[in-house]
């Protein structure tokens, strides 16, 4: 099981959109789409968010994200309504950037409380950094220096892939690309990196299993992360 995941949004074709690409990179996470009314017009549907809300929890919980301040009130008003509103959160974070960042914590197993707090942090620009050179004491570390053969290089599926990958292991992992460093466990920063086909990108990591992850980075890149 993992924690389910319901997009509000006052269009239909925008959760549903959205729902079908979180889904790429989230294969075991329910994620459902409640946008617009039942009409087919612009707005949000109470009654079908909170049809969504208890089709997405298989036990572990829910998160909802929405997109505008409407939206908001009506999940907010769906949580309240469950028998047991403990059991969902509504996230404040980007919807689009959010529900990517929701998925891989979800599809990774991270409880709800996780969930909700990488959507809302998926706005915020700290995890993509100037590089600097790594530090020379205390802990295991290391680097390796790989090229990106797959047609996308990392860009939302791959960068899922190896994001939720390098997660099992105890290690702080980092991707440099020219002179910027993106914080490997973050889809979003990895695909800030704009690396591409072609591209030589270093993977970095410091901690107890550094070098099991950086095993597990070459593994993934060098089989075109399962393309």
């Amino acid at each position: 099981m993992s924690v389910g995941i319901v997009l509000v949004s006052h269009s239909s074709k925008l959760a549903e959109g959205l729902a079908e690409l979180a889904a790429q990179m989230a294969p075991d996470v329910t994620i459902m789409a409640a946008g617009g009314l039942s009409d087919g017009s612009i707005g949000t549907d109470y009654d079908e968010v909170v049809a969504a809300t208890q089709r997405a929890d298989s036990g572990d919980g829910v998160v909802l994200l929405y997109d505008l301040g409407s939206a908001q009130m009506t999940a907010e008003l769906a949580v309240e309504s469950l028998a047991d509103p403990s059991a969902a959160l509504v996230a404040d974070g980007p919807l689009v950037e959010g529900a990517i960042a929701a998925a891989v914590a979800a599809q990774s197993g991270k409880d709800r409380k996780a969930v909700a707090e990488a959507a809302a942090a998926a706005g915020m620009p700290e995890d993509l950094t100037p590089a600097e050179p790594a530090p020379g004491d205390g802990g295991d570390g290391g680097e390796v220096e790989l090229v990106l053969r797959n047609e996308v290089g990392l860009h939302a599926r791959p960068a899922a892939v190896l994001a939720r990958a390098l997660s099992a292991f105890d290690a702080e992992v980092s991707v440099r690309l020219g002179d910027q460093e993106a914080d490997a466990h973050s889809v979003l920063a990895l695909m800030s990196l704009g690396a591409r086909q072609g591209d030589r990108i270093r993977v970095r990591a410091r901690g107890p299993q550094a070098p099991a992850a950086l095993d597990k980075a070459k593994e993934l890149v060098d089989g075109n992360f399962g393309e």
